[in-house]
């Protein structure tokens, strides 16, 4: 079996957590060369890699995959290098900085017929994976009203990073916004209109730390929410349907799983247990039911899985920056609608 064979191009929070734990357990692919520029961190962990220490040490003949997971604003320039190069790309979200920088690359990657995903792994949410199955199901009817928030807490600007100085990209509506946005699409499709609100509400803060965003569907209410001013448990998921409700708390546990140094490949990985499962309250043939609803087991694999078989099979690329991109198109008209206090139409 030929491997692909990857190249990281840097192993902070993003390279060490949610990419090279999959690249590494993956039998398909072989983590080749990361890049640091100045430290040998990932040798202990990963000693059959290359430690290079520039991004153009990864543009080389023995290179098939680029993950671009470097901070924003160096997203469009790293993608078009590697895809000049002819190097298949992951890049993290958000994908880009505005609609025509992805538009560009999004013609480069056609031209080259090369891969261009964005890691969007929150699709595998073991949270997420469970509101598509009750939706799916039509378990609480027609659905009027879907909310997803994501919470954090930190009143405090932390120092030392790019996404708090607003240097090379950060703010909230990028950064979580992009997993909220994308999972209403995958759930939605493109809404007519979004009415937003974005904000700095801590002491000293440069970027935007808080968001609320509502994209206007002609039959259901879709509220998205992040903040790092909200301490009190706060549901992560909350459904309205004809027949009932469903409400989730608490995160899916794969980040805090890896960044305790747990490995994907351990059992009854992403699997959550009963007493953290949501709460469905609904009527099945008229009867009423109040119950913990099981969640499904997540897993940010399947994103790497996919993407071996899209190189190698053919197979249709599930986070294909073409459909991705319309997050992008979100996250310009959410700032727009904020600043200009109005709703911006998506047409």
């Amino acid at each position: 079996m030929e491997r692909i064979k990857v190249g990281l191009a840097a192993f902070g929070m993003s390279g060490k957590v949610f990419h090279a734990p999959f690249i590494s357990t993956n039998p398909h692919f072989e983590l080749r060369k990361i890049v640091e520029r100045s430290k040998d961190l990932s040798r202990e962990l990963y000693p059959q890699a290359q430690i290079v220490r520039t991004f153009a040490d990864l543009l080389t003949d023995d290179i098939d995959l680029i993950v671009v997971n470097t901070p924003d604003s160096t997203h469009y320039e790293y993608c078009k290098q590697a895809l000049e190069a002819g190097k298949h790309v992951i890049v993290e979200k958000p994908f880009t900085s505005t609609i025509e920088q992805g538009e560009e690359l999004i013609r480069l990657a056609e031209k080259k017929h090369l891969a261009l995903s964005v890691f969007q792994n929150r699709r595998w949410d073991a949270d997420f994976l469970t509101v598509q199955e009750i939706i799916r199901k039509g378990l609480l009817g027609r659905l009027v009203e879907y909310e997803s928030t994501f919470q954090r807490y930190r009143n405090f600007i932390k120092p030392g990073t790019w996404k708090e100085t607003g240097e090379a990209g950060g703010g909230l509506t990028y950064n979580l916004g992009s997993h909220l946005i994308d999972q209403a699409l995958v759930l939605f499709g493109m809404p007519e209109a979004v009415y937003a609100e974005t904000a700095i509400l801590r002491d000293g803060g440069k970027v935007d730390d808080y968001f609320v965003i509502r994209l206007l569907y002609p039959d259901i209410k879709v509220n998205l929410k992040a903040s790092y001013l909200m301490k009190e448990p706060f549901p992560r998921f909350v459904l309205q349907g004809t027949l009932g409700s469903y409400t989730k708390y608490g995160v899916d546990k794969q980040e805090a799983a890896l960044t305790a140094g747990e490995t994907p490949d351990q059992l009854h990985w992403g699997e959550e247990t009963e007493i953290e499962w949501g709460i469905l309250n609904t009527e099945i043939n008229g009867k009423e039911m109040r119950k913990k609803y099981p969640s499904l087991r997540g897993n940010y694999g399947e994103f790497y899985e996919n993407i071996y078989k899209h190189i190698k099979e053919n197979k249709p690329l599930i986070t294909d920056a073409r459909q991705v991109i319309q997050v992008i198109k979100i996250i310009e008209a959410a700032y727009k609608s904020s600043k200009e206090r109005r709703v911006i139409t998506t047409n």
